[in-house]
């Protein structure tokens, strides 16, 4: 790990500080409150300082690195490949085998190899829910207008009181139809966390069998503690460089073992028929850094103390949404604002309602998002649903309460408070 704030704090605390003492281990602009880590991570120096190692030593001997030490294309002296080590790392903090985990751009590009893969027939149902983010959801109706399957929508309710609202919700949409589940584990826009393991049960018992899982796991490595094979479903589609702090891009996909056979990446290459692990690893010339680095950023965020970490986060969430809950209120004049579910079903990133004068659709949430950005120095997530406006707020160890305050004020001033 780098030298710096980090190393202050571990000779002083034993254990790094939290907030902005910590902050400078990340390339952020300090005038910004930055509320959004969810969307496409922050990676910290000391993994961006690892990739470029990493490249530069790639640069040494491009066709070495690449072809015989990476990915063995070539044959030498590694021939399991460093791509194979570091999958075994990162497996190794999700619970699974290296041998049933891949790298992938992102966890769409993973969601997409198993659609593609997928032997939808016409008359078949791809159940989703409400909440599932908007690419998952474009990629599942482009699979089915290809095989004539239908996609069915399970209406979760937003808000929700607790997890059994959304494994109602899923239960009322299996039929006997229903081949294929595609589940968010944590909602991108609201950040809910969904009872994976019960609604992947849930579709077994349903489904007799037939009845595939595919879960959406795009936030969850390094906001939650996880063991994929626990869930219970057949494929796991995740990002490491939002949470666990790799660089950009880099995802993963796991597949149970006996939901390997004939799955293969949506770009198709020279291993074809090679098997799983070979046909992912290799799928034409890419850039492997992100890829290699991603142990890295797995070792920064255990230095930093993962339970520790995620406590943190938790805590300064809802410490965090109170406060907004509060300040609004007094301008609305009602009870306060909502928020889209309730303290136990969140990690580190929760929705709030806005006040009604703000808007309430997709043109008013973008203009409110580059205002706050742009005038007052905020950035977070905006988004429309049930004709009211909502900011999802995403925090990190480098946030403090008063990123929350200056929230709070940019909203007042913008509403005119």
């Amino acid at each position: 790990m780098s030298t710096g704030a980090l190393d202050t704090a571990r000779a002083e605390q034993g254990a790094p500080r939290f907030g902005r003492s910590i902050r400078s281990e990340w390339l952020l602009d300090p005038a910004i409150a930055y509320l959004n880590h969810g969307t496409v991570g922050v990676t910290p120096r000391a993994v961006l300082e690892a990739q470029t190692a990493i490249r530069n030593e790639i640069e040494t001997n491009p066709s070495l690195h690449v072809l015989r030490r990476v990915t063995p294309m070539l044959g030498g002296e590694e021939r399991r490949g460093r791509l194979r080590a570091a999958a075994d790392r990162v497996a190794a903090f999700l619970g699974a085998r290296g041998d049933d985990l891949v790298f992938v751009d992102n966890d769409t590009t993973g969601i997409n190899a198993v659609l593609h893969s997928f032997d939808l027939r016409p008359g078949d149902d791809v159940l989703v829910t409400s909440t599932t983010y908007g690419g998952v959801r474009q990629a599942v109706r482009f699979a089915c207008r290809r095989s004539g399957a239908s996609m069915v929508v399970a209406e979760d309710p937003s808000p929700m009181r607790e997890p059994g609202d959304v494994l109602a919700a899923v239960e009322r949409a299996i039929t006997r139809r229903t081949r294929l589940a595609v589940l968010d584990h944590i909602v991108s826009e609201t950040g809910v966390v969904f009872p994976i393991a019960e609604l992947a049960a849930l579709c077994r018992a349903r489904g007799g069998g037939d009845l595939r899982v595919l879960v959406d796991g795009a936030h969850v490595p390094g906001q939650l503690a996880l063991d994929i094979p626990a869930m219970g479903a057949d494929w796991y589609a995740a990002n490491l460089h939002k949470w666990a702090f790799a660089p950009r891009s880099c995802g993963v996909l796991w597949a149970a073992p006996d939901a390997q056979a004939n799955l293969h990446p949506a770009v198709v290459s020279w291993n074809l028929d090679h098997g799983f692990i070979a046909e992912f690893d290799w799928t034409g010339t890419r850039d492997p850094s992100a890829f290699l680095a991603a142990p890295a950023g797995i070792a920064f965020l255990e230095g930093l103390g993962f339970a520790r970490a995620r406590a943190y986060n938790h805590d300064l969430l809802w410490r965090g949404v109170e406060l907004l809950r509060e300040r609004w209120s007094r301008g609305e004049g009602d009870d306060g604002p909502a928020v889209m579910a309730p303290e136990a079903m969140s990690g580190a990133m929760a929705a709030v309602r806005l006040p009604a004068r703000l808007g309430s659709d997709r043109a008013a949430a973008e203009a409110l998002r580059d205002a706050l950005l742009f005038e007052h120095g905020v950035e977070v997530s905006v988004f429309p649903w049930s004709d009211r406006l909502w900011t999802r707020v995403s925090v990190q160890v480098y946030n403090e309460l008063d990123d929350f305050e200056r929230l709070a004020a940019a909203i007042e001033a913008t509403a005119g408070w």
